[in-house]
């Protein structure tokens, strides 16, 4: 029997289980049998089809480069992970990156390689726009993460007399700055793990890994760009411009040309100099901000200076890059406390943790009936505020 002749089968015995009334009943105890056999059954077809995918994968010719072998992963640790996504099973390979947890599948699932879980971050730094643009570290663990701060730039010093000592100044005070690891899941719609069909997983020509983590990445990174923005800092990511006291514009009517260059200098002048200074704000602030023109008619979104050639595309504003980030709220004129962008040197600014392990579970069974495959995926992560004097959080008129 094929593999869809098996699934069509297991769900015959599933819609024959009702009723007269139509509703479920229990399986007797034939059924039961009929379908664990049929079970076995699509175990071993579904293994000789991934071994022949497997085996077509090898002697296909890979695209720009006639005649050459597909090898797969670079290595065997991505091959080994590859085929556990393709079919959820364990192969001897994988073991080292076993990563155990009670009650979950798989005995915990598989800590991910390298490769994957670079592609992982690469795909949430894409998405979530302020973790491409901070500081960013990553550990080996979760431990809490401790360093000395401090701010010292209210000390200055004196002229004194010949032969005199100085009447003012104080002692440095260091604070300390914390990260956590907060865990974060990534499934499928309806709080349900990722499904994907066993054709397209079992498609030789087809990159689950690269799928897989598009997929779970984007998940993890819609809910880590609203924290990593507005996080609260209680059992949550402190974000970036939550609790500031930001740069108010000058009027409730709208954001001037003169509101944005009141922005760009209340930053000091010193962490302007270092050419990390940029905006942050979402797509819908910064289409009200590119509509700006100065009074001459001229669009601020082209920088200053800039050549009328290089028109609204520059992608600068009064000459400072651009980071567009969906957690952050749309544009707020009137309220004070409403935080919508920030404006400074990020990297120097805000610091994202991040944890090397990232979990990837591969469930096989629970839709086998449906010829479908459940992944979920963890990650672990926190961010926080470094230096606040570094950038201003942008925010209405009070």
């Amino acid at each position: 029997m094929t593999i869809e002749e098996i699934l069509a089968a297991l769900q015959a015995i599933i819609d024959q289980a009702q009723s007269a009334d139509g509703q479920p009943r229990d399986l007797t105890e034939e059924e039961s049998k009929r379908y664990e056999e049929l079970e076995r059954q699509l175990a071993v077809v579904q293994r000789s089809e991934e071994i022949r995918a497997r085996q077509r994968a090898y002697n296909t010719p890979a695209p720009g480069h006639f005649g050459a072998p597909v090898a797969g992963p670079d290595n065997g640790l991505e091959r080994a992970f590859d085929h556990y996504l393709r079919t959820g099973k364990d192969n001897q390979d994988i073991t080292q990156l076993r990563a155990q947890g009670e009650g979950s599948p798989s005995g915990g699932g598989y800590t991910v390689p390298d490769g994957f879980r670079n592609k992982l971050i690469e795909r949430m730094k894409a998405f979530g726009g302020i973790a491409s643009v901070a500081e960013e570290f990553s550990t080996s663990n979760g431990a809490p993460v401790e360093w000395p701060t401090v701010d010292d730039t209210s000390s200055v010093g004196e002229i004194v007399a010949e032969h005199g000592t100085f009447s003012q100044g104080g002692d440095i005070v260091f604070g300390t700055g914390s990260l956590g690891a907060y865990k974060y899941m990534a499934g499928g719609g309806s709080n349900l793990p990722l499904r994907v069909s066993y054709e397209l997983l079992q498609d030789a020509a087809f990159d689950a890994q690269a799928f897989v983590s598009r997929a779970l990445g984007s998940r993890i990174a819609r809910v880590q760009s609203t924290h990593l923005s507005t996080g609260t800092g209680s059992s949550q990511p402190l974000g970036l411009v939550y609790g500031l006291t930001g740069k108010q514009l000058a009027a409730q009517t709208g954001i001037t040309f003169d509101d944005l260059v009141d922005i760009i200098h209340s930053v000091d002048p010193d962490y302007r100099a270092s050419g990390e200074c940029r905006w942050v704000m979402n797509d819908t602030s910064l289409g009200t901000l590119q509509k700006i023109k100065t009074a001459a008619g001229d669009p601020v979104w082209r920088g200053w200076g800039a050549p009328m050639e290089s028109g609204l595309q520059e992608g600068r504003l009064l000459g400072f890059p651009v980071t567009v980030d969906q957690g952050l709220p749309n544009i707020s004129l009137t309220s004070g406390t409403v935080n919508w962008g920030a404006f400074g040197n990020i990297r120097e600014g805000y610091v994202v943790r991040r944890v090397k392990d990232v979990v990837v579970v591969v469930d096989p069974y629970s839709r086998a009936s449906y010829g479908q495959v459940q992944f979920t995926a963890w990650a672990r992560m926190d961010g926080t505020q470094q230096n606040t004097a570094a950038y201003t959080a942008l925010t209405g008129k009070a």
